[in-house]
């Protein structure tokens, strides 16, 4: 897409030295052809990132924007021609595509943002669940000792405390043998 804009640009620089274009038939109106140089950008900018991802989508960067605007190349290259011999014409034009190119990038960068912040969000949100959780479990092990003096209350006595002072050793020393 991007050669064949450069190849109707230096066509249309070769007939605006012949003394101007007639105005074609079909010309493209302003406002379409703004939006055909937007969606143009944004197509050479995303082949740039990734051709092969693109036409496994259905995307086809040569034939895409003709296609959404039913147009063909012969037509986008008249009115190119016709509008860049009107400077006037083709600057506001252009300050158009820049303006709403800006736009769409300021967009995308507040969604980013947006969406940057809510994963923040959720990150720290399960951060305090799982602490929450570990929390519940210090309260359980306090309550282990309310679980114990019940135990202590059903055995016989003396077992518990015999239980606690061997819990600590798990073998037997040699030399006790």
């Amino acid at each position: 897409m991007l050669k064949q804009f450069f190849i109707v640009f230096i066509c249309t620089l070769f007939l605006t030295a012949c003394g101007g274009p007639e105005k074609p038939k079909n010309l493209i109106s302003k406002k379409q052809m703004v939006n055909i140089l937007i969606d143009a950008k944004i197509v050479a900018s995303a082949n740039a990132v990734n051709k092969k991802t693109m036409e496994e989508n259905g995307v086809f960067p040569d034939t895409y924007v003709y296609n959404k605007y039913n147009i063909d190349s012969l037509q986008f290259a008249e009115s190119n021609a016709y509008y860049t011999y009107y400077v006037k014409d083709y600057e506001e034009i252009y300050e158009m595509v820049k303006d709403s190119l800006e736009e769409l990038k300021a967009k995308y960068k507040e969604l980013q943002e947006t969406e940057r912040k809510e994963k923040e969000k959720k990150h720290k949100d399960s951060l305090d669940a799982i602490l929450k959780k570990r929390d519940s479990i210090k309260f359980s092990r306090v309550s282990d000792s309310l679980v114990l003096t019940k135990i202590n209350d059903t055995l016989p006595e003396g077992v518990i405390p015999e239980l606690i002072e061997s819990e600590g050793k798990l073998i037997t020393p040699v030399s006790e043998k």
